[in-house]
């Protein structure tokens, strides 16, 4: 049978997606359930003076409403995600005293039909005396408006590596200020759950990117031991980062369950998603970047003040990651970094595709386009003079991680030669020189990233019944990876089985005992691996049942991995298959993996990307993405050019036109589809993919995560091309989304 990994399988998860078959959380409301509505703030910082609800309780189906104050004390506290970040900011479930953002659930409304919570909601009259709102970072930074009053310390979070470089040693310094803007993940499905008790069980179904990162938070919230808990994840909607763990909104429904003793059940709308769920990015960037005239940088330091929105979520802890990959794929002789999160008066920032690693890439990929225009030469002439050298590898950066392999000269030489660079650059002075309307700009973006940044903690284990049927047992939780077809696709080419007798299981947490979220690009290469040592392991502990099947010494067996057989060593003519060996068995056969990874590893690439702006209107039309991605040794190319495919077009989204935004005081001004622009196949071209393999030595599949890296890449190289092709008109620098307002306003400008 030939190998399987390596070569394009059809998603099995795809017709049912297709097809409108998927079964999500909202298909599966029982019918006996209870809706929540929540009524939340309309303000973005006010203390509560009063709270009606009596309209509210009084309407038709009304079956409870319910206050800060109503929830027991135990439940009511909503625990910060991370340790280290600043615990005296937790959040409540319902906002008790003050509100600090315009979505904050104050009430929650629980009736026998949606439409009948929906309108009782509208009945609650909440009065607020409104205090400053909070959106500018720097404010925050100073206590200009303090948001949590009786804490000395309003700071959500510090961290910081490196050394202060001495600048004045540098013949060539540049100095910016660049904003990364935040982002919603916008993920189709919006937030939805319901819960309900058996006895003094919690059965909780979510749509979540970590069934038991979920359990976690509930045992925790509600004192539960892990028997006390089952969570279910059925299809998910799609997710980014945004449903990392479960929001109070969802938290509580337990304790509304078991209040009135049925289910219940929430389903977010659109709006109430872009005020509530957490989005991403959200930092001030100061680079300054220094070296010498022949394109040699020698120092490079990175301030970050990150934008923690009201409360903290992930994103407060997002710096670090910045941190760990804020030199990219340079060799950089001195390099410093610092970071701080601060509260602002808008909704909890979480995590968005890359989560801190694109912002890092943004910050540096710009640092050297400005180095290269100071100093007069092309950016790809200054990112080959200052790349780390293949031979360095394993390397350890100044932020202490160990990069695995790389080489990224090689991965910039293939995205320029494909793309074409030097005819490119050409035209551009061809384009230039006519005076043509039509501005061509040219952007690079060489970048490495970390995946797998947790290796434990995760369930993989094999199972094979007496059928013959084989289930992969893992505790990940899909959200558009292809699971359902990678996991079966490696347990098939380890016994040498067809890929039909394979199914993948997970989704429950009574399945597995433990587990991880499935984010960070770390599935395939850690709970993959697992699959593969379950795997070997399995076919170890049947060799006694195939020897007496062959009635040889288990000595003299071997499983032939291209047959699937097992035969006594020299004599492959006698065999037997894994259909026999299962009938043999007296039971299912469960053999559970103990596999560790050997470290995080760090995927890496080129894009060039190639745009055309309207002198005259500001309009931008992105003509060619050619994109290099090295994630190692690939397992699915269908699969992993998705992910590719998926990556790019969120990081040009936020190159060109998704930002959550805020007035001055801090009113949401994104909070439908038609305020957001979520991007669309329409402002995409066909992307020009090249694969290129170098495969790491730090799990058993020599793979790297591969999700996340197409954003990492593309981000920085877009809003190279569109401020590259504006160079003509004086414009060093401007900021993201690069929409055809702002980019018109800077040509303005610059006449």
């Amino acid at each position: 049978m030939p190998s399987i990994l390596g070569h394009p399988v059809l998603r099995r998860e795809d017709p049912r997606f297709l097809t409108g078959q998927g079964a999500y959380v909202a298909n599966l409301i029982p019918s006996n359930a209870a809706h929540v509505v929540y009524v939340t703030s309309t303000e973005p910082h006010a203390r509560l003076l009063t709270v009606d609800v009596e309209a509210a309780a009084a309407a038709p189906g009304v079956l409870g409403v319910f206050t800060a104050a109503d929830i027991d004390p135990e439940v009511v506290v909503y625990p910060p995600p991370f340790p280290g970040m600043n615990d005296e900011m937790a959040r409540t479930m319902l906002a008790g005293e003050v509100v600090r953002y315009v979505g904050e659930p104050v009430v929650a409304v629980v009736a026998d039909d949606p439409g009948r919570a929906a309108d009782a909601a509208d009945l609650v009259a909440v009065d607020y005396e409104p205090r400053s709102p909070l959106v500018d970072l720097e404010a925050s930074l100073r206590g200009e408006v303090v948001l949590f009053e009786g804490i000395d310390d309003q700071t959500v979070y510090r961290c910081a590596v490196g050394e202060a470089p001495d600048f004045d040693a540098c013949e060539v310094v540049v100095r910016a200020r660049l904003h990364n803007q935040r982002m919603s993940a916008a993920p189709i499905e919006a937030r939805t759950g319901f819960s309900y008790w058996e006895g003094d069980r919690l059965i909780h179904h979510t749509a979540t990117q970590g069934s038991h990162n979920v359990k976690a938070a509930l045992m925790a919230i509600y004192g539960l031991d892990p028997e006390q808990v089952l969570v279910i994840t059925p299809d998910v909607g799609g997710s980014f980062g945004a449903k990392f763990r479960c929001y109070p909104e969802e938290a509580l429904l337990g304790w509304l369950a078991r209040r009135l003793g049925r289910p219940c059940a929430w389903v977010e709308t659109r709006t109430q998603s872009m005020t509530g769920l957490g989005s991403g990015r959200g930092q001030i960037q100061d680079v300054v970047v220094g070296g010498s005239r022949d394109g040699r940088i020698t120092a490079y330091q990175l301030d970050v003040i990150q934008d923690s929105g009201a409360y903290p979520l992930i994103a407060g802890f997002l710096p670090r990651m910045t941190m760990a990959m804020f030199t990219g794929v340079y060799d950089i002789g001195c390099a410093g970094y610092q970071a701080v999160s601060v509260p602002s008066s808008t909704t909890p920032n979480g995590a968005f595709r890359g989560a801190g690693r694109p912002e890092a890439a943004s910050a540096i990929e710009r640092a050297v386009d400005l180095f290269a225009a100071k100093i007069g030469m092309d950016p790809a002439e200054v990112r080959r003079c200052n790349f780390l050298d293949p031979e360095a590898f394993p390397h350890t950066t100044v932020s202490g991680l160990s990069y695995d392999s790389g080489d990224y000269g090689k991965a910039l030489d293939l995205a320029l030669e494909a793309a074409g660079y030097d005819d490119l650059r050409a035209e551009q002075a061809a384009r230039r020189a006519n005076g043509s309307a039509s501005l061509l700009g040219i952007g690079l973006s060489t970048y490495v990233e970390v995946t797998a940044t947790t290796g434990a903690g995760d369930f993989a284990s094999v199972e094979l019944g007496t059928d013959g049927t084989v289930k992969a047992v893992t505790s990940s939780t899909p959200h558009g990876q292809g699971h359902e077809t990678v996991w079966p696709m490696i347990v098939a080419e380890v016994l040498g089985l067809e890929l039909d007798r394979v199914v993948a299981v997970g989704g429950d947490t009574d399945c597995t005992p433990r587990g991880q979220v499935t984010g960070g690009s770390r599935s395939a290469q850690i709970v993959g691996s697992m699959l593969v040592d379950a795997s070997q392991r399995l076919v170890e502990q049947v060799l006694p049942t195939a020897a007496d099947l062959l009635e040889a010494a288990v000595s003299d067996v071997v499983h032939d991995q291209e047959t699937g057989c097992f035969h006594v060593t020299g004599t492959p003519a006698v065999s037997v298959g894994w259909s026999a060996v299962a009938a043999a068995l007296d039971s299912p056969l469960t053999v559970e993996s103990d596999f560790e990874s050997g470290g995080q590893t760090f995927p890496f690439g080129a894009h060039v990307a190639v745009v055309e702006v309207d002198a005259e209107t500001g309009r931008t039309e992105l003509v060619r993405v050619v994109a290099v991605d090295d994630a190692g040794t690939v397992l699915n190319p269908l699969i992993f050019d998705g992910q590719i495919h998926g990556g790019i077009a969120g990081g040009i989204a936020q190159a060109l036109m998704e930002e959550v935004a805020y007035d001055a005081d801090a009113i949401p001004l994104t909070t439908n589809f038609a305020d957001y622009l979520v991007i669309s196949a329409a402002e995409l071209p066909s992307f020009e993919l090249i694969r290129s393999e170098t495969p790491t030595d730090r799990n058993l599949l020599g793979a790297k995560g591969v999700g996340e890296s197409g954003t990492v890449g593309a981000t920085a190289a877009v809003q190279n091309a569109v401020i590259d092709a504006l160079s003509s008109f004086g414009i060093s620098h401007l900021d993201m989304p690069l929409s055809p307002e702002r980019v018109w306003k800077a040509m303005q400008d610059h006449v």
